[in-house]
Formats: C-alpha cells, sequence, structure tokens
C-alpha cells in the first residue's frame, strides 16, 4: 500500500520498509544517532526472523549514498560492475545459492537518512527507536517517520501506538504530544547509560474518526511546510 498526499512541492525523502540492503546504513545512523548504545539493533534477524518486528527509513529520492559517505568518512558501497554487482560479490552469491541459502542483497545506493522499528505486541504497536542522521535532523524526516509508525501500526490491525521517551528529552515529547500521545506511566533508571528514566507515552485509539482526522490534518501540515511524500507499506496483519 502506498499513501500519497498534494502538494506543491515534493519532500526529497520517501518512506518505505527496510530491506536488508538498508542494513549498512541503519547501523550507522543507529551508531550516530545513539552512541551511548553498544550494539545496533539486530536488524538482519529481526527481518528475517521477527515476524513482529518491522523497520521504516526514509530513503533520498535522489541523493547517492557514496557521496555522502565520501564526504562524511563513511565506508562506500562495494563497487558496481555492469548491471551487477563486484565479481567478489557475485561469486559469494553464487556460493550461497549453491549451499541453498540465500543471495546477498545488494546495498541500497540511494542515502538513507533515518530509520524507526515498530514491534506489534498483541494490538499495539510499540515504537522501539527513532534515528536520523546528524546531519538530517530539522528536515522533517523524524515527524515523517513518526507519521509511518502510526500508519503502519494502523494497516497491522493495532489499536494504539506506544513508546518510551527521555524524562530530559522536551522536544521528542513535543513531538509525541502534537500527534496524541499521552503520559501514562514512568520507567525507572530505563536507560542504562547514565540511569535516566523514561516516560512512557501511547495514545488514544488510532482507529477511530477522531484520531484519523487528527492524523490527516497533521500529515497535511507535514506535507505543507516539508513537502508531499510517499509512504509505501508492504505489510498487513497475515505478516
Amino acid at each position: 500500500m502506498a499513501i500519497h498526499n498534494d502538494s506543491t512541492r515534493v519532500m526529497p525523502w520517501l518512506l518505505r520498509p527496510m530491506h536488508e540492503g538498508d542494513i549498512q546504513q541503519g547501523t550507522q545512523i543507529d551508531q550516530d544517532a545513539f552512541p551511548e548504545n553498544r550494539y545496533a539493533p539486530p536488524f538482519r534477524r529481526d527481518l528475517r526472523e521477527r515476524r513482529y518486528a518491522h523497520y521504516l527509513v526514509a530513503v533520498s529520492r535522489d541523493a547517492p549514498y557514496d557521496a555522502y559517505a565520501l564526504e562524511h568518512g563513511l565506508p562506500r558501497n562495494p563497487r558496481i560492475q555492469g548491471n551487477g554487482r563486484g565479481r567478489g560479490a557475485r561469486l559469494k552469491n553464487a556460493v550461497r545459492r549453491l549451499l541453498g541459502g540465500e543471495a546477498e542483497t545488494p546495498p541500497t545506493e540511494e542515502l538513507i537518512a533515518g530509520y524507526l522499528g515498530l514491534w506489534t505486541i498483541i494490538d499495539e504497536g510499540h515504537v522501539t527507536s527513532v534515528g536520523v542522521r546528524r546531519t538530517h535532523r530539522g528536515r522533517g524526516i523524524g515527524e515523517l517517520l513518526l507519521i509511518g509508525a502510526v500508519e503502519a501500526s494502523k494497516l497491522l490491525s493495532c489499536r494504539a501506538v506506544t513508546l518510551e521517551v527521555r524524562v530530559s528529552n522536551d522536544v521528542a515529547q513535543n513531538l509525541y504530544h502534537k500527534y496524541g500521545f499521552k503520559t501514562v506511566g514512568r520507567r525507572k533508571r530505563y536507560y542504562s547509560d547514565n540511569d535516566e528514566d523514561a516516560y512512557v507515552m501511547t495514545t488514544d485509539p488510532i482507529d477511530t474518526p477522531d484520531y484519523s482526522a487528527l492524523l490527516a490534518d497533521l500529515g497535511a501540515r507535514h506535507a505543507e511546510r516539508w513537502g508531499a511524500t510517499t509512504r509505501a507499506y508492504d505489510m498487513d496483519e497475515d505478516e
């Protein structure tokens, strides 16, 4: 399912589910956004094995990752030869197929600016993390990912969306309040890097006309400020 909205401008970022070619950039973003974490999320295992784990990524429409990597001292993608990948990568994939394994997904060529993790727990969508590259904050990408979390949760038949947020993170809390999240609890010493508490925030039911109207209005305002977006979701409750 793809969602489009009308605007005279087009946002340079589109939203879609993460695939394995995005993992290198997803790990970079996690390290950039959460330097206090020792490990990035287990993206590959989640994508392959955990049906309740979903990830969304904000991908550039036209900015190449390699140019960004060169400018910021990050590892570039393997060199592309012809219409395929390098000889070593092609050989590795041939061996994988002979052994009954899956071919490796080519790395994403476009720049990924942010990602969001979403777990479906019974009838709730639980946002596990939201990360945006430091170089791309303040461009509406975090809000785009949050819109995606709510829309994806609705497609997955969730009735509400929950998350944790640092008690000191007023900017994030203001964004969540804007989208109808309410503080319903507090987790003591939730963050291991500094033992900071976390607020637990949740929405009212997202399948009601009132919340749908709120989401539509905020989505229109986001498009008016940042440009129209394409948000593609390949998920449903039967996944």
